[in-house]
């Protein structure tokens, strides 16, 4: 059995980035001390602020970021895995002379290396009716990288949130050798009460991988409102652990990767892709 401790830290982050930092901390260490080898974090981890204005006072470029620092001693500390699903930072492309964050995620291994980073790719520029829209890509950055790594034995593949509407990402990164895929999120209610299990379950059966979605939750300080119930999805489209609730918290599954092979072995569809035409 090739079995991974995990544990999705489900949050509601913020407009203070040191309280943030203090609450991820503080469940990333009770998800430690019960067991977990691999600790999760949801998209915008460090802030959730949708004025551009005070998004910017409070983000740095990556080489002065505090939390990079904080996490990676944190991590080394602990001897585990940590994913942070995502953090703002300076440095993404402008446009029109216009300022833009990126959207990162960075995983640090048990000796507190960054192992990996991923930008989002996908941008979430909707109009969700009832005067709700979202315009990521005025201050974000797209990312264009796919990126598989390793975290607790296995391979994993980084998305972030929107990214789980784009089948074609989670089929590249099975293809390339994922056993797991991470969507740390951010849905809203209106998205996360009607596509966000659907979804989830989807990119698994898909790619035969298990999906690790960690999220945020709640009514946040800057009007946003999330839908939480972080899950983790087994390669045969199963819930394994799932939170029912948008409060914080820490949920804990334990997988086999073994799993995952034995799922693409009885649904070969990664191997069985076929040319065609039209229209």
């Amino acid at each position: 059995m090739s079995a991974v401790k995990l544990a999705l830290i489900q949050m509601r982050s913020g407009v203070d980035p040191e309280r943030n930092l203090d609450d991820a901390e503080a469940l990333i260490r009770e998800a430690a001390a019960a067991g977990a080898n691999f600790v999760l974090t949801p998209e915008t981890t460090t802030l959730v602020q949708k004025d551009a204005e005070r998004l910017f006072e409070h983000i740095h470029t990556p080489e002065v970021e505090p939390a990079i620092v904080r996490f990676a001693d944190l991590a080394d500390s602990l001897g585990i895995d940590i994913l942070i699903g995502s953090m703002a930072l300076r440095g993404g492309a402008p446009v029109d002379g216009r300022e833009r964050a990126v959207n990162r995620a960075h995983l640090f291994g048990p000796d507190g290396a960054l192992k990996a980073t991923y930008d989002k790719i996908h941008m979430f520029d909707v109009a969700l009716g009832g005067g709700e829209t979202y315009s990521e890509s005025t201050n974000y950055a797209a990312g264009d990288r796919a990126v598989l790594t390793e975290a607790a034995g296995g391979r994993l593949g980084l998305t972030i949130c929107y990214d789980v509407r784009f089948a074609a990402l989670y089929r590249r990164l099975a293809k390339a050798g994922a056993q797991m895929i991470a969507v740390p999120s951010a849905f809203t209610r209106p998205t996360g009460r009607a596509h966000w299990e659907t979804l989830l379950r989807a990119r698994a059966i898909e790619t035969g991988s298990f999906i690790l979605a960690p999220a945020q939750g709640g009514k946040h300080e800057d009007g946003r409102k999330t839908w939480g119930r972080s899950m983790v999805i087994g390669p045969w489209g199963e819930i394994i652990a799932a939170f029912d609730h948008d409060e914080p918290g820490v949920l804990h599954a334990e997988i086999d990767l073994d799993e995952v092979e034995a799922a693409r072995s009885r649904i070969p569809s990664l191997s069985n892709d076929r040319e065609f035409t039209g229209p």
